[in-house]
């Protein structure tokens, strides 16, 4: 497939199975030599198809897992989905929008920030008990905090209570950290990844970090490509 994708085309070739079982899927682009990021952010590197897909991705998911790094690098806040996409929603059963998630050990983050102050939906926060306990009542004020692990956040842990809510599709929106350590721990189910017509050189991450090496195969799925040249590429674990 090639032109620019349609919403509808994008709906179909990323639809999930059922939703009785838990799946983590990660969004994530990079440039064709490997950056995960031009002057610092993510966002940079995509185009009008990639930011149509993470709508779609979007209205597919329960929630919306990201690290605090990345709500601090890529500015997020208020995020919602089109009308359109809400409709689609609720259509399924599903409520208009779907939740948004930060996972914090330090819990570094302002109740004043956007993704608190500009939330369209209340948002949770995922965190362990070894997180500092004046931050974790300050932030219950403006979210859901849960508290998933001891002394590090058990991301397995994360993904069961997100089950005993109901929360069976989760994406994830990175950062390279948070999507290392999913990976590393067996959590990932599938990975979307652009891919963009983009050399950027310099000493951007990769969009895995701090994941031993390790042989972790992944079957492809589908492939799209754009007008642009961004090239879509839907990766699920063997």
């Amino acid at each position: 497939m090639s032109g620019m994708p349609a919403r509808d085309e994008l709906l179909a070739a990323y639809a999930l199975p059922d939703r009785d079982t838990p799946r983590l899927r990660m969004n994530v682009v990079a440039s064709a030599d490997g950056a995960v990021a031009l002057e610092g952010r993510s966002g940079a590197l995509g185009g009008a198809t990639d930011r149509r897909l993470m709508q779609v991705l979007r209205a597919m998911a329960d929630v919306i897992l990201v690290g605090a790094g990345t709500v601090r690098a890529e500015g997020y806040g208020g995020t919602r989905v089109s009308e359109a996409d809400a409709e689609w929603r609720v259509a399924r059963a599903l409520p208009p929008q779907p939740r948004l998630a930060v996972v914090s050990r330090a819990l570094e983050l302002e109740p004043r920030h956007p993704f608190f102050a500009e939330a369209v939906v209340r948002p949770v926060v995922v965190t362990c008990a070894a997180a500092p306990a004046g931050r974790r009542a300050v932030l219950a004020e403006v979210a859901d905090v849960l508290v998933c692990g001891e002394e590090t956040v058990d991301l397995a842990a994360v993904r069961a209570t997100f089950a005993d809510r109901g929360w069976t599709r989760t994406l994830c929106e990175g950062g390279p950290h948070l999507f290392g350590t999913l990976l590393a721990a067996g959590l990932v189910d599938e990975v979307c990844l652009t891919l963009a017509p983009r050399f950027v050189g310099g000493d951007a991450q990769r969009i895995v970090r701090g994941a031993a090496e390790a042989d972790r195969r992944f079957a492809l799925t589908g492939v799209l490509a754009d007008d642009e040249g961004f090239v879509f590429l839907r990766y699920a674990a063997r």
